[in-house]
């Protein structure tokens, strides 16, 4: 192993007085041996503490690399440890860990693997290494940190409790660590399994909830002007599928439809062969050019579901553009390179599964498409994360998503802040049990005479169709008057790339103020139309009363025409389609009801 390089923490000194001499940083990071604001106050609580564990959390984009190394850096000097060891969720962030460390005068072995024992070369001072990595033998990555005085950085923590076997591994390697410092951008997990190292506080309900030592959100960042701004292009449509029994499904992106129906119809959206995708993909790449007039190098990324949905979104960007895409299929060798080659040129567009979701950094990435199935609070986080960080003041980024409840929800509490939550009994579960027994009442009620199907629901896409349906920035909502297939799109896909974040709502406001008097002209109203609620209808209540609502009708018309509700209910699905009542989304509900009016018309 090598020494600790000479120095000393005196205290009462800054974070940047007791440092090594200054190393060159990229400019994202700031100017050449700099600290921004946060990284300082940072540090500083650290060495005050002078804690063996510390858990920060900094917004994707804010710096936690430069943080975490410039404060193994000061505890290398003042000899508190002698090694390092970096625990990332990828390969290629090993590598990425390894060449900012170099920046810092630490060198890393990336290479390192298990099969090299507890030798990793004299002339470094630790490895990168991953959690996988670690999971398989956690006895030997001990050894290894009992070698020596040890700081060991783990990055993205909430990694350590994706499976249980890992969160005990982490344990067993790192129990006896000397140092832990534990860095996220997202303190929080979609379920129960504790985060190694990370201390939990009892709440009211039963719970227990993630504590962090330092926080830095991306509120805080936006306001120093650190992040980008995000708008979102929300896109609706109207999708049609088939189940395996032979029904024929066709829901609306955006309407208050059961959970099944709402997953298969947008499902059914990121279907490659579907007009969904390719008319987001079309406006994503306009969205790009416009970008691209301030920002010259501006990139765009799509987040597929799977390698099959991603060549064929590759695809069709290729037959869009002109030029080839970049194709990031898995976490090897390769794609480190091919990501590294991206994010050095200057061409368009890439192509990615879940691997670039997390801690890659590529700065120049202005536009998104969010095109995979995902909706945990974790994986949204991390995904927007790659279009937020910012190389100059003014920067804008765009992430163009479907209208789907969750992702809607997402999208404007993209500010708040979360931490780990460990339910507790009669918290959430009890909740969403008691969610889940009210629905299924309301479908028992509603179904009338027909008795649900038993066959597994599957799907085949049958086609959609896109268009453009509001803007979402800091949890407000825009362009709700934009008239289908209208040059009114372009309002927004035309938003200039550099703007300051107060200016970025006060255009907003402008073209959505442009498109209501528009649409009260359409509409020979001489008053602008009220403003879009803030707050969207409970979904249960507008699918609920809607059933509700077609029963009362098909009770109407019993009396009149003296046909039982059942035969009623039979000559609606044949003369409009669809799947029984408890089955049916909020746009076969609705034609039903249609229907039911025009004859009970006098």
């Amino acid at each position: 192993m090598a020494d600790a390089d000479p120095g000393l923490h005196l205290p009462g000194t800054s974070a940047a007085e007791h440092l090594p001499p200054a190393y060159p940083e990229r400019a994202a990071h700031g100017t050449a041996g700099t600290l921004r604001a946060w990284q300082e106050e940072a540090i500083r609580l650290y060495l005050e503490r002078n804690p063996r564990d510390f858990l920060a959390s900094a917004t994707p984009g804010a710096g936690k690399t430069t943080f975490a190394l410039r404060l193994a850096a000061i505890l290398r000097a003042n000899h508190t440890v002698s090694q390092i060891v970096v625990v990332a969720p990828t390969e290629h962030l090993k590598t990425q860990w390894a060449d900012a460390a170099t920046r810092a005068g630490i060198r890393l072995n990336p290479s390192y693997s298990n099969a090299d024992g507890l030798g990793y070369g004299r002339h470094y001072h630790g490895v990168a290494v991953t959690y996988a990595q670690v999971a398989t033998k956690p006895v030997q990555h001990r050894l290894l940190t009992e070698s020596a005085d040890t700081l060991v950085i783990l990055d993205e923590v909430h990694h350590g409790g994706d499976a249980l076997s890992w969160g005990d591994a982490i344990r067993e390697a790192y129990g006896s660590a000397k140092r832990r410092l534990s860095l996220t951008g997202t303190p929080f997990r979609s379920d129960d399994a504790p985060i190694p190292f990370v201390e939990y506080a009892p709440q009211g309900d039963g719970s227990r909830l993630s504590l962090t030592d330092y926080d830095y959100g991306y509120g805080r960042a936006l306001a120093d002007g650190i992040v980008r701004p995000v708008i979102f292009m929300v896109y609706a449509g109207r999708m049609r599928w088939q189940t395996s029994a032979g029904e024929e499904m066709e829901a609306s992106l955006g309407e208050g439809n059961t959970k099944d129906i709402t997953s298969q119809a947008w499902r059914t959206a990121l279907d490659p062969s579907g007009d969904w995708i390719a008319k987001v993909l079309s406006a994503a790449d306009r969205r790009l050019t416009e970008v691209r007039q301030q920002i010259p190098d501006a990139g765009g990324l799509v987040i597929a579901t799977d390698h099959a949905s991603a060549r064929a979104y590759a695809g069709q960007l290729r037959r869009i553009t002109g030029e080839e895409v970049a194709l990031i299929l898995s976490d090897d060798a390769g794609a480190s390179q091919r990501i590294d080659a991206f994010s050095a040129g200057d061409s368009r567009w890439m192509v990615a599964v879940r691997m670039v979701s997390e801690g890659v950094d590529v700065p120049r990435l202005a536009v998104g498409v969010y095109a995979t199935s995902s909706s945990t609070p974790l994986f949204f986080a991390q995904a927007i994360g790659r279009f937020v960080r910012s190389r100059r003041r003014g920067e804008v980024a765009s992430v163009f998503i479907p209208n789907v409840p969750a992702l809607m929800l997402l999208a404007a509490e993209l500010e708040k802040e979360r931490g780990h939550v460990l339910e507790g009994p009669g918290s959430a579960e009890e909740m969403w049990d008691a969610e889940a027994a009210l629905m299924a009442e309301a479908e028992r009620e509603d179904r009338a005479s027909n008795e649900l199907e038993e066959a597994e629901f599957k799907y085949q896409a049958l086609g959609s169709d896109a268009h453009f349906d509001r803007a979402v920035f800091d949890g407000a909502e825009f362009g709700g008057y934009a008239e289908v297939e209208t040059e009114e799109e372009l309002d927004f896909l035309g938003f200039p790339g550099l703007l300051e974040p107060q200016d970025v709502k006060a255009l907003l406001q402008q073209r959505q103020a442009r498109q209501a008097r528009r649409s009260a002209t359409r509409q020979g109203l001489l008053e602008h139309p009220p403003e879009r609620s803030e707050a969207p209808e409970a979904l249960h209540r507008t699918l609920g009363e809607q059933r509700k609502l077609l029963n009362s009708l098909v009770g109407m018309y019993s009396k009149v025409s003296g046909e039982p509700h059942k035969d009623i209910h039979n000559e609606l699905r044949r003369v409009c389609g669809g799947p029984p009542v408890a089955q049916s989304s909020v746009t076969q509900l609705q034609k039903r009801i249609d229907l039911l009016r025009r004859r009970l018309r006098p």
